[in-house]
């Protein structure tokens, strides 16, 4: 779901990949707009390698974004341009666990920012690794029964 969107350093929005080659990826804006190449020297992050630091260890930006449409039964989440406070305490219900020290109010305004870009694109998509695989013992009933 995440592999093939990615966010540029210095530049608003998020962009799915369109094509690849060895030295350069073209990007399109989710926002519709003109495709842009990434080339290797471009700073991109894909948001399957996003992170937020816990008191354990780092949650994945893909459970994050889980816990959220959960929550919101598939809708948006509170805006991003809300008020401070509240975008701590919806980040709070979501991630209690979250490092207060590392994760800052821009790092959750961007989770917010994110999740609903997604979701108003379609882009949330969970079933892929959850459903669980019958294995050959659950489905077959033993000889001789």
């Amino acid at each position: 779901m995440l592999k093939d969107i990615f966010s540029i350093s210095g530049k608003p929005g998020l962009y799915k990949a369109v094509s690849r080659t060895p030295h350069v990826t073209v990007l399109e804006p989710l926002q519709g707009g003109k495709r842009v190449p990434a080339y290797s020297t471009t700073k991109t992050t894909a948001l399957e390698n996003v992170g937020v630091s816990t008191n354990a260890e780092d949650i994945s930006l893909k459970e994050i974004f889980k816990r959220i449409f959960e929550k919101e039964n598939g809708g948006a989440a509170p805006s991003y341009k809300g008020e401070s406070n509240d975008i701590v305490r919806y980040i709070e219900e979501i991630i209690p666990e979250y490092d207060h020290v590392k994760v800052h109010l821009s790092d959750m305004k961007k989770i917010l920012q994110w999740y609903n870009a997604l979701q108003e694109h379609g882009l949330l998509i969970f079933n892929d690794e959850e459903q669980p695989q019958e294995t050959p013992a659950e489905t077959e009933t033993p000889a001789g029964e």
